[in-house]
Parts: structure tokens; C-alpha cells; sequence
């Protein structure tokens, strides 16, 4: 990613209307029963350090430094803060760019070309290549630092590729920060000369750069030295790896909650915009907000008022078996369950559409596990529905027939001859295995309860609109009808597809209830009701939760740590905190969702 950034202004360099993470903030939280878009864990005093002046004084000592780093990091401008400085001391160095040791940009289109599926298309495979496929080992091998100087650095991506006995500095970059600056044009993918449109260097990225990098970012933990944060253009935070790694260590035995980040959406609705403090109310909506969707979120540290975001793999390469438990064997350093929201208040439905069956996603896209849903309603109008299931007398062959014609003549279809319609009441949970037709209609705030795999959705009918980019939305009624599980209809899915709650225990003023998921799904979920506290044993399994009625909530853990969390924000209990205690700060009963993967699962990973 060689751009000139310098030039560029901030309208050039990141497309998005939302606020990017403040550098500093104060530490005297507003006293607020209120949603927050910025969570961080505090570390104390003296871990984060503030720019680029405070790291050369770091980097001079060392003399030879590797500096690596994630997609999207602006490298020239990376470069000329660090030359800038060191030409302020008066430094002689060599500087090594790791662009000089690549391959050609066509020789690593080559490369990448098998794993990107068909031109158009939203999908691809996930990468089995490593890093050092993108250089020429000779080139790796006879690059060495030169004694003629006082401090010899290596940058760029791969650096540490090179057979330096040197620390490395990583610059890490919030994947949400890495998409706005493709938006904007101001970056391209790894090895590539081309500026892309948004979807395909977001399909680029998310089954070749990601993998790529997060599977050498894994490689290279005991290496790194120091962590810097790069989503801000002319500044950095950093702080020591050692550090980083006992913030994440008590983490991984207490409670946290990662960074959301929102998006808009064709159907997007606005319950969030209309009530967490800090969203841009000038957006023309918001359809999704990344609560818990780790692949994309980051975990934003504090010192000294100072922040520093990193992406979630860094918690599971290095606290993997803390935070699942029974099941880090299982899933290994790959959460297995997302949060998310999809708002459609006064916005639109969502798409007719479908998931792929475990096998499909496995053989044609690379994944582990495939994407089995659940829609929790958080809140809904009373005119809000949800489309579930097929009707009773569903024929295959013509409801294909007519999607083909839809999609062709551009002709709206009266869907409800098709697929079932069930009115969507607050607290309800709808179950979603893999192959069911589904959608949340109009009206709706969903928490979306799944399986973590999050883009693998096979839309059959989209109610003939644009998205918000003036462009039809893709259509894929070929996967769909590959996947579409067609014995899900009539009664079958009243009593297959829709919980039915059922009470687990109660105690003098709380409740224990569980909201039955399907066979297929590998995860399930209780609703915790309450009136003061209840303490909650893990049983060595990680728990993800959310207040979904009440105001705000304190979380107690054994190991001392005391949170507090607003409605509908989501939070995780590793397995390793063993024990945790929920104190409703309100009057009024508090609600809980808990999900947690079952016992009994059984799952062949690729």
C-alpha cells in the first residue's frame, strides 16, 4: 500500500461519516445510563505513549528495528514521521522498504486469483498461502543491516520476514479504519498497484489479506516488541508487547467488551441513530451495528487518557483456552459467536435470503463453520414481522421460476405465497439453521444471535430496490437453491423454528429461562430475569450477554474487576473468569440474554 498520503486531505484519505476513535480521552467517565460507542479497558498509569517523537528515542536505541504491520497502514506517511524525527537528532539510517523485496503486482494477482472466485462475484475462498508467498526469498535472504550506520530499519508489511536478529514494532489498524480508506481510494490490497471498488477489495481483503496476515500475525506474538495503533494520519499511540499482553491476560479471566462500529444499509432503520449518543445523525440511517462480529472488532486500551485499539485476534492468539475453555480444542483461536444488530425502524426488509450448509461453506469458501442465525427482538412496532420458513404448499420449482423472473423483469413478487410471515413480538427468538428462508421485516431492532461467520448470504428476492450506491444489490439464487432446506414449512416451523421459552430455576426475586435453539445450532441462549444480583457460574465456557430490558448493570468477576453496562450493549465473560456476579443498578427487573456454545457439540473442521 505505497500511497502518498501527505498530499492527501482528510476528506481524501477516509470515507465515512463516522467520528474516528478520539486519541485521547478523559478517563472521568460522564455518568451516563447511555449506550457507548467508545468502551476501553483501563490498564493504569504509564502503558500507552503518545507519538512519534517518544518512539524514535525507542527505535535509536535499538539501532535495528523491524517495523510490521496490518493492511491499510499509511507506510509513506509511517516513514516520514519516524525520517522526520530521526533527521531532527541527527541520525544517519538505512531504511530497507519491504516493496523492494515484493514481487510484481501482476505475478501476485496471479497469486491471489484462485481464491477470489468469479469476477462480480461477492465471494471467494479463504487463502492458504502464507506471507513469504509475496516476496522473493533471495531477495528476503541477502538483505542485511549495514554497520555504516548509526540505526538500520526494515518497513513495510513482511519486515520481519528478514533474517534480522531485531525487535519488530507493529502498527496495527482497525479493519473498519482499513475499509473507509479503501473507500476512499487512498489504499489498495497487499501487493496490488490497482485501486479497487469497494466490494471487490473488500472480498480481496477478507479472504486473501486478512488471512494472510493474521495467520503471520500469530507467528510473529513473541516477536513483536511494540504495538502501535495507526488509524489516526499524523500521530500514533504505542505501547510495550509485554504489556499489551497482561492487559489481555486479565482480560481473558474477567470481563470486556469489544469496539462496536455501525453501518448503513439499503434497509436500515434508525432506533439506533435515535438513541446512542455519538452516532452521526446526519447519516441516512443505520442497518447494522458490529457488536460482537471479533473477525472485524477491535478491544480499545487506556493509560494516562491515552487510547490504543487492536483487533480482537490478538486476545485469541495469545488467550485462546482462557476465553473458551472446554471449547478453545474445538474452535481453536476462532470465536465462535457474534452480536449484532440490524435495525429496520421506519427503514425497510431485508432481503429474502438464505446460509449455506456447513459442508458448502467448507468446500466452496473455505470456512470452519457456517453461519446459523437467530433473531432475538429487542424491540419492535406492533406491525413488525419476521418472514420464516416456507408455506406448507411451497413448490420449488416455481418459486425458483418466478425469483428468476423477478430478478429479469425487475417485477415484484408477492412473497407470502412462498414463505411465511409471523408477527414479531419483543422478547421473541427466531431460529435460523443454515438453509432456511428468512428475513426480518420493517420495524424491527433484531439482535442478531449467530455463528460468526457474517457475510455468506444467498439473497433470492430484494423487493426490487437500489442500494444505497444506486446499483442493484447481487442476487444469488444459484447458491440459494443449493442450500434452501425445503422440508421447513407449513406447522413444521411454528414448532421447529420459533423458541418456545421454558423455566430452567428460579430463586426468591430472579428466574432462570431458556430459549431453546435448534438441533443444528451448536450454540444455545437463556434469558437471566432478575430483580437485585445473581451470581452466575461459566462452567468453563465463555459467555456473551446483553441487558435487553432494564437501564444499566454492574458486573462483578472473581478476580476483582467491576464494569458497568448500559442497555443493549454486549459483553463477554470468558470461561476462565469461572464466576461472576450481575447487579442490577434499577428498580425494575433487569432482563439478560446469555448465548454460550453447548456442551455436546460436534464439528469437522476443514
Amino acid at each position: 500500500m505505497e500511497v502518498n498520503t501527505k498530499v492527501l486531505a482528510k476528506s481524501e484519505w477516509r470515507s465515512s461519516s463516522e467520528a474516528i476513535l478520539p486519541q485521547t480521552i478523559n478517563t472521568e467517565r460522564k455518568k451516563t445510563n447511555g449506550y457507548t460507542i467508545y468502551p476501553y479497558h483501563a490498564l493504569g498509569n504509564g502503558k500507552i505513549n503518545n507519538g512519534y517523537q517518544t518512539l524514535v528515542s525507542w527505535i535509536i536505541e535499538q539501532k535495528t528495528v523491524c517495523i510490521e504491520g496490518f493492511i491499510g497502514v499509511f507506510w509513506d506517511d509511517v516513514y516520514y514521521e519516524l525520517n522526520e524525527e530521526l533527521q531532527k537528532k541527527g541520525i544517519a539510517v538505512n531504511w530497507v522498504f519491504m516493496t523492494d523485496s515484493m514481487k510484481g503486482s501482476a505475478e501476485i494477482q496471479k497469486l491471489v486469483d484462485p481464491f477470489l472466485g468469479d469476477q462480480g462475484s461477492v465471494w471467494g475462498t479463504k487463502a492458504t498461502l502464507a506471507l513469504s508467498d509475496f516476496f522473493y526469498a533471495d531477495q528476503l535472504l541477502n538483505e542485511k543491516p549495514d554497520q555504516n550506520f548509526a540505526v538500520n530499519i526494515a518497513i513495510g508489511i513482511g519486515s520481519s520476514l528478514l533474517a534480522w536478529n531485531a525487535p519488530v514494532v507493529y502498527f496495527d489498524l482497525p479493519k473498519a479504519e482499513a475499509q473507509y480508506r479503501f473507500r476512499a481510494g487512498a489504499v489498495t490490497n497487499f501487493g496490488s498497484t490497482k485501486i479497487e471498488g469497494q466490494s471487490e477489495a473488500y472480498k480481496r481483503s477478507y479472504f486473501v489479506d486478512w488471512p494472510v496476515l493474521n495467520t503471520y500475525k500469530a507467528q510473529i506474538l513473541n516477536k513483536i516488541s511494540i504495538v502501535a495503533d495507526a488509524q489516526w494520519k499524523d500521530s500514533i499511540n504505542w505501547m510495550f508487547n509485554s504489556d499489551l499482553q497482561q492487559g489481555l491476560k486479565d482480560m481473558s479471566k474477567s470481563v470486556f467488551r469489544v469496539r462496536p462500529w455501525f453501518e448503513a444499509g439499503a434497509w436500515g432503520g434508525h432506533w439506533m441513530q435515535d438513541r446512542f449518543e455519538g452516532l452521526n445523525k446526519e447519516e441516512v440511517n443505520y442497518a447494522w451495528s458490529f457488536e460482537l462480529i471479533v473477525p472485524e472488532n477491535g478491544l480499545v486500551f487506556e493509560s494516562d487518557g491515552n487510547l490504543l485499539e487492536v483487533s480482537f485476534d490478538f486476545l485469541m492468539f495469545a488467550q485462546s483456552k482462557a476465553v473458551l475453555g472446554k471449547h478453545a480444542t474445538v474452535f481453536g483461536t476462532e470465536f465462535p459467536i457474534r452480536f449484532d444488530f440490524l435495525d429496520t425502524f421506519d427503514g425497510g426488509n431485508l432481503s429474502i435470503q438464505c446460509h449455506p450448509s456447513l459442508d458448502y461453506i467448507q468446500k466452496e469458501f473455505g470456512e470452519n463453520i457456517t453461519q446459523d442465525e437467530t433473531y432475538y427482538i429487542l424491540d419492535c412496532k406492533p406491525n413488525a414481522e419476521v418472514f420464516l420458513g416456507f408455506q406448507e404448499n411451497i413448490d420449488p420449482k416455481q418459486f425458483e421460476a418466478e425469483l428468476e423472473a423477478s430478478q429479469e423483469l425487475s417485477k415484484e413478487i408477492d412473497i407470502t405465497k412462498y414463505v411465511q410471515s409471523h408477527t414479531a413480538k419483543k422478547h421473541d427468538l427466531f431460529l435460523i439453521p443454515n438453509g432456511t428462508v428468512h428475513s426480518a421485516g420493517a420495524d424491527n431492532l433484531v439482535l442478531e444471535i449467530s455463528a460468526t461467520p457474517y457475510i455468506f448470504t444467498f439473497k433470492m428476492y430484494d423487493w426490487m430496490r437500489m442500494g444505497l450506491n444506486g446499483q442493484p444489490r447481487p442476487i444469488n439464487i444459484d447458491h440459494a437453491f443449493k442450500n434452501l432446506n425445503f422440508e421447513r414449512k407449513g406447522n413444521r416451523v411454528k414448532e421447529e423454528l420459533i423458541s418456545k421459552p421454558t423455566l430452567i430455576e428460579k430463586g426468591a426475586d430472579w428466574q432462570l429461562i431458556h430459549l431453546p435453539t435448534h438441533k443444528d445450532h451448536f450454540y444455545d441462549v437463556h434469558r437471566i430475569e432478575f430483580e437485585t444480583e445473581i451470581t452466575i457460574k461459566t462452567n468453563n465456557t465463555c459467555h456473551i450477554l446483553m441487558l435487553v430490558e432494564g437501564t444499566t448493570l454492574h458486573v462483578e468477576t472473581e478476580n476483582g474487576v467491576h464494569l458497568t453496562f448500559n442497555y443493549a450493549e454486549t459483553f463477554v465473560i470468558p470461561a476462565a473468569a469461572n464466576s461472576y456476579k450481575l447487579i442490577n443498578a434499577d428498580k425494575t427487573k433487569a432482563k439478560v440474554i446469555k448465548a454460550f456454545v453447548k456442551d455436546d457439540i460436534k464439528i469437522s473442521f476443514n
